[in-house]
């Protein structure tokens, strides 16, 4: 596979991984079919939940929106790995 075939692009699926304050559950793996769920605390003992999971840029949009009507402010978001092209 070589890297100059990876291409991000907004009708083709690409793995990414979100990072939010608090503890989210694995209600929402079935909401967003099949997110990854894993809630790990920071040094200052506060949970953070990263959600990890495949998405065209729509079906990430729909996924961003939904957290920001829970009122719940992003830490991050990584494109983790590309689809080919």
């Amino acid at each position: 596979m070589k890297a100059d075939k990876l291409k991000l692009t907004l009708d083709r699926p690409a793995t990414y991984q979100i990072k939010v304050p608090g503890h989210l559950d694995d209600r929402w793996s079935d909401w967003s079919g099949g997110l990854t769920i894993k809630v790990e605390s920071e040094r200052d003992g506060l949970p953070v939940t990263t959600l990890t999971g495949t998405f065209v840029q729509s079906a990430l949009q729909g996924l961003l929106r939904r957290l920001y009507s829970l009122g719940l402010p992003l830490i991050s978001i990584i494109c983790v790995e590309c689809c080919l092209e």
